[in-house]
């Protein structure tokens, strides 16, 4: 469903690790809102919640909830540094267009 990318899987458990709660993996969900419709929200997670598709890659437990499911389907996730910021950036199949900030789409 989701690719994480060797950077992104790095990102996520240098998260978990320095998280202050014990988290089981990373949850990405879509909402309405954003400058383009969609937003991304991402985040540790402890537990699946009802509906949730539970992934994993190189030992980390990607969980996504039925609502989000048909439009993250296929999409890349990476992990970029750079001279002004550092972040997530998404290549997503589904989107037909998104924000400046990469974080929105629709």
């Amino acid at each position: 469903m989701i690719t994480l990318t060797d950077d992104a899987v790095a990102a996520v458990k240098t998260a978990l690790s320095r998280a202050s709660e014990q988290a089981e993996g990373f949850r990405i969900m879509v909402q309405t809102g954003g400058c383009a419709g969609f937003k991304y929200i991402m985040g540790l997670e402890s537990v699946s919640r009802q509906g949730d598709v539970i992934t994993e890659t190189d030992g980390i437990k990607l969980f996504v909830d039925a609502d989000s499911q048909p439009h993250v389907a296929g999409m890349t996730v990476d992990f970029v540094t750079g001279l002004n910021s550092s972040g997530f950036v998404f290549d997503n199949p589904n989107a037909r267009d998104k924000c400046g900030c990469g974080k929105s789409f629709s």
